[in-house]
């Protein structure tokens, strides 16, 4: 790593991604990733040479992650907050990726002029959870903005990914159970149908947190539903599978 070529800020760490020698550049102050994004990085799937676009990338976790699993070609983050945006950037200069990843800074209410319509083949999206006002302070923090609806709603996601997306093209999105019904409406009408669905539960005995989506623009109705994946076999002790998609 040339990590000589780069500035790291004073709050800011350099993180092991356990994947291909690669590093990540975050800021604790401002948001880091967490498990929802590996987990969608390990639900998700690009086919070889394929073009994938990332929503609201953040620090660029799910594009370097998707491109040290996938044989895509090309992996794009767009990231509103020129911060993020700029430390992704660092990132991927950090893991020499730049002939592969490419971060943009935009929203994701514009994305369909930044990009060409229908020219992508995967599109991701850990989105933030939460709608606008439910116990939000500080509206401009960078905290808030990846947690709640401040920038964008799940109809501008599912939108955005809608426009890009190539015919027959797959969406796939890390999102809260309590959220599900929204999210199934909201496909359906922007005809990226639900193909795919599991649900991520801390421990067998308890209710699920997360939930991972597959769509496919212009997919015929038919929704797989998989086994849970559960995250700990007992307090503090991840499940094989979940060593597994961490690649430990």
């Amino acid at each position: 790593m040339e990590s000589s070529r780069i500035k790291i800020k004073e709050s800011e760490r350099i993180d092991d991604l356990e994947r291909n020698g690669y590093k990540i550049i975050q800021d604790p102050k401002r948001f880091c990733f967490g498990m929802d994004a590996v987990l969608l990085s390990g639900f998700a799937s690009a086919c070889e040479g394929g073009r994938c676009l990332d929503l609201g990338t953040g620090t660029g976790i799910i594009p370097i992650l998707m491109e040290a699993k996938t044989k895509g070609s090309y992996f794009a983050g767009l990231e509103i907050q020129p911060e993020s945006a700029d430390m992704a950037r660092r990132s991927v200069i950090l893991n020499n990726l730049e002939s592969k990843v490419e971060i943009i800074e935009g929203d994701i209410r514009s994305a369909a002029e930044l990009f060409e319509k229908a020219s992508f083949d995967t599109v991701t999206s850990n989105p933030p959870y939460m709608i606008a006002d439910h116990g939000l302070k500080n509206p401009e923090s960078p905290k808030a903005v990846a947690r709640h609806e401040v920038c964008c709603t799940l109809s501008d996601v599912v939108g955005a990914a809608a426009l890009l997306l190539k015919p027959g093209g797959h969406f796939y999105m890390v999102h809260r159970p309590f959220r599900l019904v929204e999210i199934m409406k909201e496909m359906s009408e922007k005809k990226l149908e639900p193909k795919r669905m599991r649900l991520v539960y801390p421990f067998a005995d308890k209710e699920p947190t997360m939930v991972l989506i597959e769509g496919v623009r212009g997919g015929k109705p038919r929704l797989s539903v998989e086994k849970p994946l559960i995250i700990y076999s007992e307090p503090g002790k991840y499940t094989d599978e979940i060593y597994d998609i961490y690649g430990y």
